[in-house]
């Protein structure tokens, strides 16, 4: 067990500790020198100390729910809190998805109640509603600002990006004004070891960034490279747009029927 030592208001720890978490209201495990000890087991306060950070590793399916989970609430949120077949064909759409997976219902529920054990899910059904629904808790969980939020669901979907692409594929859940917006932004998440610039690749122009929550080492896979025209982007750009607003159409729809009480 790890040895602790009061100092300052703070709890020193050899290589681990675990104290309760206020935000989350449990035990949380912190990979740090020193840990805070609640308020009523101490006078005063080191403004000295580090912030708190918990230690997380989530999988794959967890990081892809997540990420769902953000991009529909700020894109659609007249379709959220999200059923769970809807969650699915959110995981598995085909588009704004690096990789594209086929994951079942089970294997979704199963991240979900993962997540709600660490404060990051939860059930969100109301009264009327015929299927279960569920919300994230992230942005409390971690005190995340609307912008970080968003960059962080796009990293859960789409892997490493570079700031460029992290702009423009970021633009219906957060709108930047700026590349420089957008670095800044990063910049606050690596502070807090929440996202990593990846060092550049032999090929790449520029640095990209990822996501440190989880999800295995599909963010640091080599993308393919393309060698398409700038007419055939455009058009994959227009076509992958139009099945968006399809698939935002199809989740509100769903939602409806979600919500359409049984006769009996």
């Amino acid at each position: 067990m790890t040895n602790l030592h009061l100092s300052g208001g703070y709890v020193k720890a050899d290589d681990e500790a675990r104290t309760r978490d206020p935000q989350l209201g449990k035990l949380m495990l912190y990979q740090l020198s020193y840990v805070r000890v609640p308020p009523d087991c101490s006078s005063g306060a080191d403004r000295g100390a580090p912030s708190l950070q918990p230690v997380v590793d989530a999988d794959a399916v967890e990081i892809r729910v997540l990420g769902c989970l953000i991009e529909k609430q700020r894109t659609t949120p007249d379709a959220y809190p999200l059923s769970l077949n809807s969650l699915r064909l959110a995981c598995n759409q085909a588009t704004a998805r690096d990789p594209v997976v086929a994951y079942e219902e089970r294997e979704i529920k199963a991240a979900l109640d993962r997540m709600s054990n660490r404060g990051w899910t939860r059930f969100a059904s109301g009264a009327s509603s015929r299927a279960l629904k569920y919300r994230h808790l992230l942005d409390e969980a971690l005190e995340l600002s609307g912008p970080e939020l968003s960059l962080l669901g796009v990293l859960m979907l789409r892997g490493a990006q570079t700031v460029g692409e992290l702009k423009q594929r970021s633009e219906r859940l957060h709108r930047f004004e700026s590349i420089a917006e957008v670095t800044q932004t990063l910049d606050a998440l690596a502070q807090r070891e929440l996202v990593e610039r990846l060092e550049r690749r032999p090929g790449q122009k520029e640095e990209r960034w990822a996501q440190l929550l989880g999800g295995g080492a599909q963010e640091n896979v080599e993308p393919v490279p393309q060698q398409s025209s700038a007419r055939g982007d455009d058009r994959v750009g227009v076509i992958e747009e139009r099945l968006e607003r399809l698939e935002r159409a199809f989740d509100e729809l769903l939602n409806r029927l979600d919500n359409v009480p049984d006769r009996e």
